[in-house]
């Protein structure tokens, strides 16, 4: 890597850094640490929301999966901006208005806890536990893409390099708490942004026009450029591949670290704001990561590099910038990368932080904990969190895509139709939200871990569509046995007469 090129690099790394130091001047007490005080306007909400979505997957998975696969994967992002659009529309609004009047919960097991009266804290220990699993799991995912920059970048091992890597996201999610990661989320998702118009725009005037590159991606490999995988239309529109893909959409109402930013929303005014500012970025971004993944399969064809991307395509972006910018602007669309991996770790870590500290800690140990005795616990949970993900991401094998697509289809599956249906059924119970939370979440692992070995239909089918069916009844069938409390109900009620109001 060239001197411009580091500087530019080193620049954006500290700019992060200091916005950290920043945020912990603002951090007084756990509210702050977790949820910034509820204070965070619309254009925070919707790119610190955009920016965690979408992580290293957008720049390195993503564009890696068309590189690899061909256009067929594109139905992942359809599904996703469909899922997130009414994400924005059903959950955001009615969750910002629910914690609030659940005794002002703020953290996902605290709303449940309050939402459903549940005394025993069953499900506050079961969400909390599903929450550290999951994310130690993603937050690992990112940190194998962010070693994969730096070890292309630098060229420095591996190891180190994820080192390094988790060495800054730490820092500044261990001192500036939500603020910082909010804050941080927007500078980073605007770099992602402009790197994904950037990247693809060059790509396509350097390679003429998209009749030139249809022809190239056909003389590469003719499937590559199949939208339907080999078959017609109508096969292809009823197969589990195209409903497998299309679930990725599910997922989202059942990320924690998403979630957390509707919670953080100043107002209801503000929610909305957010949706339309938060879609049209997606939107952008997603189709220029696409075209990062379909442009590079003609840019590269014969070239040098296409031996390496054949064996990991999702380095494709990281080699595209280095072949068509100068130096300079090299540095920050690599950054760009970077930007996209920090933004969901750091929310991933704060919000596994904020469920070992007041789920675990503040419930079972110390009730009557100080305040900045609580945020220096979740300060350490941090660190207790990323050890453990490092020791996962070692294996530099891992396919970030897997990775998170294991990690999503948890928290759809596990939270998903809690959420959901907790927001829009006033008569879902307690034991409702414990069935279904861990059927759902079982029915991802055990679909992972033998769908291979069963093969046929079911090692095709994406665990997050059994996951979120099976939890969905479960809640549905068992809250029929157990009546809601005349509070619980008349909150529920409260909640809708305040949405029709705002």
């Amino acid at each position: 890597m060239s001197t411009a090129t580091f500087i530019s690099f080193l620049i954006y790394l500290c700019a992060m850094l200091g916005i950290g130091v920043w945020a912990y001047f603002q951090t007084r007490n756990l509210s702050d640490y977790i949820l910034g005080g509820r204070k965070l306007g619309g254009l925070v909400t919707a790119l610190s929301a955009g920016a965690s979505d979408m992580s290293g997957w957008l720049l390195l998975g993503l564009p890696g999966a068309i590189y690899i696969s061909g256009l067929g994967e594109t139905w992942i992002a359809l599904g996703l901006i469909i899922g997130a659009y009414f994400n924005w529309r059903i959950t955001a609004p009615r969750l910002r208005v629910y914690t609030e009047l659940a005794n002002n919960s703020i953290t996902l097991p605290e709303y449940f806890t309050n939402r459903f009266e549940d005394t025993s804290h069953v499900l506050r220990v079961i969400s909390a536990l599903v929450i550290v699993v999951f994310f130690t799991v993603y937050v690992a995912s990112g940190l194998t893409a962010g070693a994969k920059l730096f070890e292309a970048s630098f060229e420095i091992s591996y190891v180190n390099a994820l080192l390094i890597g988790a060495l800054v996201i730490v820092s500044y999610t261990f001192f500036g708490g939500f603020l910082a990661v909010s804050w941080t989320d927007v500078v980073q998702g605007l770099l992602m942004v402009t790197a994904l118009v950037v990247a693809p725009v060059v790509m396509f005037f350097e390679l003429g026009n998209l009749d030139s590159i249809a022809t190239s991606v056909t003389s590469v490999n003719p499937e590559l450029a199949d939208w339907f995988n080999g078959k017609s239309p109508g096969e292809f529109f009823l197969s589990i591949s195209f409903f497998s893909l299309m679930a990725w959409g599910l997922g989202y109402y059942g990320q924690p670290h998403l979630l957390a930013r509707f919670m953080a929303a100043k107002s209801i005014r503000e929610v909305h704001k957010a949706r339309r500012i938060g879609m049209s970025w997606m939107i952008l971004s997603v189709i220029g990561s696409l075209a990062v993944g379909y442009f590079g399969i003609a840019y590269f064809a014969g070239s040098e590099h296409q031996a390496l991307l054949s064996n990991d395509g999702e380095k494709v972006f990281i080699l595209a910038t280095q072949v068509l910018f100068n130096e300079w602007v090299a540095g920050f669309l690599l950054a760009a990368i970077l930007a996209a991996v920090m933004s969901t770790i750091d929310s991933q870590l704060l919000v596994s932080s904020s469920a070992v500290t007041e789920d675990f800690y503040r419930v079972f140990f110390r009730r009557d904990a100080k305040e900045s005795e609580l945020v220096w616990v979740g300060r350490f949970a941090v660190l207790l969190i990323a050890v453990i993900a490092i020791l996962i991401s070692v294996d530099k094998n891992a396919r970030v895509l897997e990775l998170v697509s294991n990690a999503w289809a948890g928290f759809g599956s596990a939270f998903g139709p809690v959420i959901v249906i907790s927001l829009l059924w006033k008569g879902m119970t307690r034991n409702g939200a414990i069935a279904g939370m861990l059927v759902g979440a079982l029915t991802v692992i055990l679909w992972i871990t033998y769908k291979d070995s069963i093969g046929g239909w079911v090692a095709g089918t994406y665990e997050m569509i059994p996951g979120v069916l099976l939890s969905t009844v479960v809640i549905l069938v068992v809250s029929k046995f157990q009546m809601p409390s005349i509070t619980m109900v008349e909150r529920h009620q409260q909640v809708l007469q305040l949405l029709k109001n705002k």
